[in-house]
């Protein structure tokens, strides 16, 4: 039996499955549209797609450097909960996500979802319908970010909530990985605003200078002081914004008499070598997505209701 375009945009709507799922399902069953939903269903195709309107703001965020190429990645994938996350099956696949992403250097997540699986013949898009079947949990490739030159250095934070990728440029051929590591953790605790005072914006310095004036106005003890103590003071403030939000002037954590910068520069020159700060990525499983709130209790009571 021929089915037409028509048909598959018709199965599509009742499965909300993707379009070559439907094309394939059609195919399969000479056009039989009843067979087709059944096929899909089977395949576990149809489920998967049902799974697809939950939110995942749970999962992990990983971060990996190839030790033949150098290349370093940091990846988020969510699941719906925190246990799922946790499985081997998931933590798999999202190694093997980082994996393609250093292996293919997609532009984004577009592109990663046409690259091949690892170990497969099948497309990331085509083998997510098999996770989320296995997983049982909506899956969603959120975010990646690649860095191919200098030397990358990755840390993971608590198991996956937080994972961090330093780039550094690197001289004198010495191994950077404990000063990587160190910079990694201090983002990862702080998650700093700024990686350097240079970074920040002109309207945000007006902003805080306009702040820190605006306190001096109400200070009983500084409101009548000169204009250029009050400027004087402002400078100060500023020097504590930088301190408090801008990684190479924030205190090292493991040793608060240097600056970030000062330890990097210190710990390179002990090695016989320099290391630069180049950028950086940190991610947090979860950052920004808005989590269903759950309450229990009403939702037993509406069944209590119902059932009456």
């Amino acid at each position: 039996m021929a089915f037409t375009a028509q048909d598959v945009k018709t199965l599509r709507e009742m499965t909300n499955v993707g379009m070559m799922d439907c094309k394939k399902a059609l195919t399969e069953t000479d056009g039989d549209m009843d067979k087709a939903v059944e096929w899909l269903r089977e395949k576990g195709l149809a489920k998967a797609a049902k799974k697809a309107g939950r939110i995942a703001a749970e999962g992990m965020a990983y971060a990996t450097v190839c030790p033949e190429c150098g290349a370093g990645v940091v990846v988020e994938v969510n699941s719906e909960t925190d246990f799922a996350a946790k499985s081997d099956v998931f933590v798999q696949f999202v190694k093997d996500i980082a994996h393609c992403v250093l292996v293919n250097d997609p532009a984004d997540v577009d592109a990663l979802m046409a690259c091949k699986y690892p170990g497969s013949e099948l497309t990331v898009a085509e083998t997510m319908p098999e996770k989320v079947m296995v997983i049982g949990e909506n899956l969603q490739i959120r975010r990646f970010r690649r860095y191919g030159e200098n030397t990358s250095v990755a840390y993971v934070h608590a198991g996956g909530k937080i994972g961090v990728l330093v780039n550094l440029a690197v001289e004198g051929g010495i191994d950077a990985t404990e000063i990587g590591k160190d910079v990694a953790m201090q983002i990862a605790a702080l998650n700093p605003r700024f990686w350097d005072k240079s970074q920040v914006t002109p309207d945000v310095l007006e902003e805080e200078k306009k702040v820190a004036l605006a306190l001096m106005d109400n200070d009983p003890k500084m409101a009548s002081k000169p204009q250029a103590v009050k400027e004087k003071v402002v400078m100060g403030k500023l020097n504590k914004f930088y301190e408090e939000n801008c990684l190479l002037q924030q205190p090292f954590v493991k040793d608060g008499s240097m600056s970030v910068e000062k330890y990097m520069a210190s710990a390179a020159k002990a090695l016989g070598g320099s290391v630069k700060f180049v950028d950086a990525v940190r991610f947090e499983k979860g950052e920004g997505i808005e989590k269903k709130q759950e309450d229990f209790a009403a939702e037993v009571a509406a069944q209590m209701n119902m059932g009456k």
